[in-house]
């Protein structure tokens, strides 16, 4: 059975890696405020659905084929480097638009929500970080089953994800609302927003190498 500390640790993880935006935090705030609170939790199941195969995949061995095959392992992280740096410039070019700016977007139905939010949060290497790198430091084979220590801390990080995701959804709105009479605070959000997705994908790019063999 896993630890205290294990489960500390890992929720402590988990809600850093949550409160950082990235590119679920984007999708969902975006279809939030766009098509309301209902369209913003259809999305999340679809986030909340790319981390149980991310969970899933990494503890039944995604894990031993990154390893073997470590090209594919770079590829995820440069694939995901590359799309927080698109997302960084979209939100610092000039004219760009904030996290928190209501725009128009195409209204989509249930299925596409779902779908999207399923593709942005596979495509999304603090995800893949998560499961293939961080986790496992939480396991301790003396403790008991690895495979059920691996699914017990996936499934924190994800009841954190979720209930946390879901607060930020319910708040769009009213977050939205209350930087739009602030122009000062809604420039500083977009600089600060920008400048993390930027940062952790310039780190990306400059961390890929392949996962060491055990």
């Amino acid at each position: 059975m896993v630890t205290g500390s294990a489960v500390a640790g890992i929720s402590m993880v988990a809600l850093g890696m949550v409160l950082t935006p990235g590119p679920n935090m984007i999708y969902l705030v975006s279809r939030s405020l766009s098509q309301g609170w209902g369209a913003g939790f259809v999305s999340l199941l679809g986030t909340a659905t790319g981390f149980i195969v991310y969970m899933a995949m990494a503890n039944l061995g995604l894990a031993v084929v990154f390893i073997a095959l470590p090209w594919i392992y770079v590829a995820v992280k440069l694939a995901g480097a590359a799309y927080l740096l698109y997302l960084a410039w979209q939100v610092l070019r000039p004219g760009g638009a904030s996290l928190f700016e209501a725009r128009p977007l195409p209204r989509d139905t249930p299925a596409r929500l779902y779908r999207m939010g399923l593709l942005t949060n596979l495509l999304n290497p603090k995800a893949a970080i998560m499961y293939l790198a961080l986790i496992p430091q939480f396991i301790s084979p003396e403790r008991g089953h690895v495979l059920v220590q691996g699914f017990v801390l996936g499934s924190i990080q994800i009841c954190i994800s979720f209930v946390v995701n879901a607060l930020i959804i319910m708040a769009a709105a009213g977050i939205a609302t209350f930087l739009a009479t602030r122009p000062t605070w809604l420039r500083w959000q977009r600089r600060i927003t920008g400048t993390l997705l930027g940062a952790v994908g310039i780190h990306l790019v400059f961390d890929t190498h392949a996962p060491a063999a055990p």
